[in-house]
């Protein structure tokens, strides 16, 4: 960024042969790996965001473009279906683009950032109730193919409120079974220390004896705690349709994924007295404003609190 030249006063028309539009955006997804060293799922994010915005795009002129034209493509967006939050983020893409735009000299002003994005309402995560958690754990059966494996995922997933992405990238050097805490890998390559409980280090010693060496026999000495049958690091889509299969057999109603597992973490800790700072530490988030929303999920902890210290309760 220090040695980026920037040309505010003599910046360069986006309509030259030599700077369509395209070339642009994918210059954007370019930079916003390799300088801003984002996460590669929010940099495909990012890139579908673009592809949009190119397809709305179509003939119009982005360095003729006024605010008013702008706007029109939040309206069709929304004309489009999208929810939203798709439709904010969406519009952070933009103007983050516009900026570039900026950087790169091409535009002398960013009419990105007057857009206004309609206010969200907070929404509560679901979240499983601790029976529902337990049925979830113990779904996997002996006639699984690989019951200690996804016994494992599963335990994990609980017991670190790990994303899919995290839970996928965990090597075994950061695996601690013995002091009973694993090292995470979160968004921006943030390392992070979970403990883990007694059920999820006896899952995860079990799977490493039983089945990790029969799946690891068919790789090349794979770093990787969680494999898949070919020996190669079992990747986050794999886990997401193994969550959805078990939830299934538990008969865990809604549209369960890793992340409710993730916000059923938060909330059980949050509703059996754990700090808000601490449990913002072990989820990762950047902002203490996101760990709060997981204050508003469990009603019974507000109810505890407020008959206990009231004084009309």
């Amino acid at each position: 960024m220090g040695k980026r030249r920037r040309k505010w006063q003599s910046a360069r028309p986006l309509e030259s042969p030599s700077a369509k539009a395209s070339q642009w955006c994918d210059s954007f997804v370019d930079y916003l790996r390799s300088e801003c060293h984002l996460a590669e799922n929010t940099v495909a994010a990012y890139r579908r965001d673009m592809a949009r915005f190119q397809e709305w795009l179509a003939d119009r002129s982005i360095g003729k473009m006024e605010i008013a034209e702008l706007s029109q493509y939040v309206n069709w967006l929304h004309e489009a279906g999208l929810a939203p939050s798709s439709v904010a983020r969406h519009i952070v893409a933009l103007r983050m683009f516009y900026k570039y735009l900026q950087l790169e000299g091409v535009l002398e002003k960013n009419i990105a950032l007057l857009l206004g994005s309609q206010k969200l309402w907070e929404r509560v995560p679901e979240v499983l109730s601790p029976g529902m958690v337990e049925s979830f754990l113990i779904a996997p059966r002996s006639s699984d193919s690989y019951p200690f494996r996804d016994r494992a995922l599963l335990e994990l997933l609980y017991a670190t409120g790990c994303r899919a992405t995290e839970l996928s990238s965990l090597t075994l050097p950061d695996m601690h079974l013995a002091e009973r805490y694993c090292r995470c890998h979160g968004k921006g390559d943030k390392q992070r220390i979970t403990p883990l409980g007694r059920r999820a280090v006896e899952a995860v010693e079990e799977y490493l004896a039983r089945e990790r060496p029969r799946l690891s026999d068919v790789g090349d000495s794979p770093p990787w705690v969680l494999l898949s049958r070919s020996g190669r690091r079992l990747r986050r889509e794999a886990i997401w349709e193994l969550v959805k299969k078990y939830a299934l057999r538990a008969g865990i109603p809604g549209d369960i994924s890793p992340h409710t597992l993730r916000h059923s973490f938060a909330t059980h800790l949050l509703a059996g007295g754990a700090d808000l700072r601490q449990v913002q530490e072990m989820l990762g988030h950047a902002s203490i404003a996101t760990t709060q929303i997981y204050t508003h999920v469990d009603g019974s902890r507000l109810k505890r609190i407020h008959s206990k210290f009231h004084p009309r309760a």
